[in-house]
């Protein structure tokens, strides 16, 4: 039995998974380190009032947000994958596709008679 395949279209994959990884990990570094930033605040910014409360929320909690952003990844957004028999079809070639699902592209080239290689 024969199973029809459809390529994907190279702009239309998901990202690579090292890729999506190292930018999950640079987005954790970057709330914590935005977390240490409220953190020191909480401490360091004089005299202590209301905002120091402030501080003390934001650095509590930001490593939640940290760990939920840095877990979502790019599964969270449903990607269509395009068809490139598309981008196949220009005004000299027309793609014909068989029963089989094999397809080929008809071309009629008008080219000057001579070499090639000559332009």
């Amino acid at each position: 039995m024969k199973h029809s395949r459809h390529a994907a279209a190279v702009t239309s994959l998901p990202q690579a998974p090292n890729d999506e990884a190292s930018h999950r990990v640079r987005r954790y570094a970057l709330t914590m380190g935005i977390r240490m930033v409220f953190f020191l605040l909480m401490f360091l910014v004089q005299p202590y009032g209301w905002y120091t409360w402030v501080f003390a929320v934001c650095a509590a909690v930001l490593p939640y947000i940290a760990v939920v952003f840095a877990n979502a990844g790019a599964d969270s957004t449903e990607k269509t994958v395009e068809s490139p028999t598309l981008q196949l079809e220009t005004p000299h070639s027309r793609p014909v596709i068989t029963d089989d699902g094999v397809f080929t592209v008809q071309e009629n080239v008008d080219r000057p008679q001579g070499r090639d290689d000559e332009r």
